[in-house]
């Protein structure tokens, strides 16, 4: 892969030249993220919250709202913030250097010139001094050329989880990604229910929490680094987590466990700066979930990985 072509599609995302403008995309996809919460039926899981990675931005899907739908979509490329209705009304808002508190304001004034009133939990989760939407003047940054950038990593990963996603036949989750942790992931499960999980996730009910982790999972996500660990990078965990986990050879070499954390990580400019990113990160994938279901023994014969479909020709002649 030449320079040009590496820095297009896997840019560098140094968490340091951007750590403000994350922490208000943090704030401002948690009050986009909540409105979906609070209209559409709960899904196992919590995947019934996440927004989900298009070839503009991030999306929430349709939401239901009485007989209408809407959607509410972040575009990374003209930097705006578009409110669609299933009535063919629409609004766009400017993605721009602005306190949480009046993209909060701009965003329910939308919603209810749409006539699309709705209310939320005012509160961030999964963040220490959590700060409320409505009064969070601290948050403001937006800084356009790495709020593209984050995008464009999200991109690829959705891409390649896709792909890593699309060899196993049991029940795993969508890519998506989750407003609360900020961090794009899928998870498969091995079919058994898994031990009690102790919560104590900040500003997250541990309701919400245990029926999350209520089966055996092995995760795989993109987290682009917060001010306690600034680094992107990809990770691997599994819940619970088997004996021996800690210890297990995975790859690529660039890959390590991190007790802090409890999960395998692979910093992001390590695959970035690969020959072939893919190959790397789906080495990882795959390596760090051997290593889970193996130790865990799940039942790997009856989860075992499929070849792809192969589309069928048309019927018509």
């Amino acid at each position: 892969m030449d320079e040009k072509t590496r820095e297009q599609f896997w840019p560098a995302l140094p968490f340091a030249e951007w750590s403000e403008t994350c922490a208000t995309l943090h704030m401002w996809t948690q009050i986009v993220g909540k409105i979906r919460l609070v209209q559409t039926p709960w899904i196992n899981h919590s995947w019934h919250v996440t927004l989900y990675v298009t070839a503009r931005g991030l999306t929430t899907s349709p939401i239901p709202h009485g007989l209408h739908a809407f959607e509410i979509d972040f575009d990374f490329i003209d930097h705006e913030l578009h409110i669609k209705k299933s009535d063919g009304a629409r609004r766009a808002l400017k993605l721009q250097p602005q306190p949480v508190a009046a993209f909060y304001e701009a965003v329910m004034k939308a919603l209810n010139t749409l006539e699309l009133p709705v209310k939320i939990d005012m509160l961030p989760n999964e963040v220490e001094n959590p700060i409320r939407f409505d009064e969070d003047k601290e948050h403001r940054s937006y800084d356009a050329e790495y709020a593209n950038r984050f995008w464009r990593v999200l991109v690829q990963a959705d891409r390649v989880f896709k792909d890593f996603r699309s060899r196993f036949c049991g029940k795993c989750s969508p890519v998506h990604f989750f407003w609360g942790s900020f961090d794009l992931a899928v998870t498969r499960f091995s079919g058994r229910p898994a031990p009690r999980h102790p919560g104590g996730i900040p500003h997250l009910p541990d309701q919400v929490t245990r029926e999350a982790y209520s089966q055996e999972v092995s995760s795989l996500g993109f987290w682009p680094g917060s001010a306690a660990a600034p680094i992107p990078l990809f990770y691997s965990y599994a819940y619970p987590e088997p004996p021996g986990f800690s210890e297990a050879k995975v790859q690529p070499a660039a890959s390590s466990y991190n007790a802090k954390m409890r999960e395998f990580i692979l910093p992001y400019d390590a695959v970035r700066t690969a020959t072939s990113p893919d190959d790397v990160l789906l080495d990882f994938a795959q390596s760090t979930y051997d290593a889970a279901s193996k130790l865990a023994q799940w039942d790997r014969a009856a989860l075992k990985e499929i070849k792809p479909v192969l589309h069928s020709p048309s019927a018509q002649s």
